[in-house]
């Protein structure tokens, strides 16, 4: 587990260290798509969205950001793979810095989620296998249209050490950008996770079979990332029980603990930690594509995150449907140090002052998620009162 400082007193809104980071609370934003990026390239809207969402002290992710050409799955989603971007990537940094805040940019390659309509010259998306993605999914085209995931074409071993080294020149970008580090994407079904997870990952080769061959080539990213701009500058977020995109592995809890098993191993034998572990508690299964459906056993769920969270040396961060109080029941129980919020942070950009006065929240419109709109569903939902956020201990936030 984390080392807790003499500053934190079990609360969401307390201090927080996490690493060479000091947090002035434990509320995150989470990495979250929102397609505003047109062509690929960050907007003023980005900057206006992320500062709105700032606090001094606060942290932040990135929603998924393409390490390559080929990563893409979703329309208007920003890269870090160009000089074009990094340049545009700058303006945000700097204004969730200029308001205090700490961000680290989310990088990603969605695997076979794509479709020939992302991908240079029309080819077959890439991954761990040669299977589609069920016809239970649907992917979002450039057009607004939906359509059925095609057939993506399994990766030559050959080739793996390629798109490694697309994540590595992805993360040197994000620190020339400014962000103060990364996070590696291996999660809800994506490219790494579609390596992780046996319900996907059908290779008989050095990459398959075996849960430490499926570990390989998210171990290959973390080592060839934290090689290039060092551990304390690195997170990584896994999700062993999410099903996501038919994400779907026949033991998660052993999934996981390897997984925690071998990002420990690394921390050792370098002598530096990691700046976080992030994973997606299991309810997200019931309430990630639609808010209906029973969740899970909370028992079970509970049992699963407190596992890898004794696990994990280093600052464990949890996700994944939590509200104001499950947060902080999280939190006061020791079950994780930071919580992340995502859909709650969509229409809620002072959502740090709301819990922290338990302010009533404004409902979130899915319908505008995935829009092109730099405004409307992004930048216009309300703050509170601006006077409310003047009096007292709440002017730190």
């Amino acid at each position: 587990m984390a080392e807790n400082s003499a500053a934190q007193d079990g609360s969401l809104f307390s201090p927080y260290r996490m690493g060479k980071f000091s947090l002035s609370h434990r509320v995150v934003l989470a990495p979250m798509t929102r397609c505003r990026a047109l062509n690929g390239i960050p907007r003023p809207a980005l900057a206006e969205y992320y500062a709105q969402r700032t606090t001094n002290g606060g942290f932040l992710i990135t929603e998924g950001t393409l390490v390559s050409n080929t990563a893409a799955g979703f329309p208007h989603v920003p890269g870090i793979y160009s000089e074009e971007q990094v340049e545009a990537w700058k303006k945000v940094v700097d204004a969730v810095h200029k308001k205090g805040g700490i961000i680290f940019c989310q990088l990603w390659h969605v695997g076979r989620a794509s479709h020939r309509v992302y991908q240079p010259g029309g080819a077959p998306p890439i991954s761990s296998t040669s299977k589609p993605i069920s016809s239970r999914w649907r992917i979002l085209k450039p057009d607004g249209s939906y359509s059925t995931y095609p057939e993506p074409r399994a990766l030559e071993a050959y080739e793996i050490q390629d798109v490694v080294e697309h994540y590595r020149k992805a993360a040197l970008n994000a620190i020339r950008a400014g962000f103060d580090g990364i996070e590696i994407h291996g999660a809800h079904g994506y490219l790494i996770d579609q390596f992780l997870k046996n319900g996907i990952n059908d290779r008989t080769d050095e990459y398959g079979g075996s849960i430490a061959n499926r570990c390989k080539f998210l171990m290959q990213v973390v080592q060839a990332v934290v090689g290039a701009i060092g551990a304390e500058q690195v997170g990584v977020r896994i999700s062993p029980a999410i099903d996501h995109l038919d994400a779907t592995d026949s033991d998660p809890l052993g999934l996981g603990l390897e997984v925690i098993s071998r990002l420990n191993k690394l921390q050792a034998d370098l002598g530096s930690r990691l700046t976080y572990l992030h994973v997606t508690q299991p309810r997200y299964t019931a309430y990630g594509q639609a808010e209906s459906g029973r969740p899970g056993s909370e028992e079970e769920e509970a049992q699963l995150m407190r596992a890898f969270r004794k696990a994990y040396q280093g600052t464990f961060i949890c996700s994944g449907g939590y509200t104001r109080e499950l947060g902080m029941e999280a939190v006061a129980q020791d079950d994780t140090d930071l919580v992340s919020y995502g859909r709650l942070f969509i229409s809620n950009p002072d959502l740090v002052l709301r819990f922290k006065i338990n302010a009533p929240l404004t409902k979130y419109n899915r319908k505008t998620f995935y829009t092109q709109d730099p405004v409307v569903g992004y930048t216009d939902y309300p703050f509170l009162n601006r006077d409310s956020a003047s009096q007292g201990p709440l002017s730190r936030l």
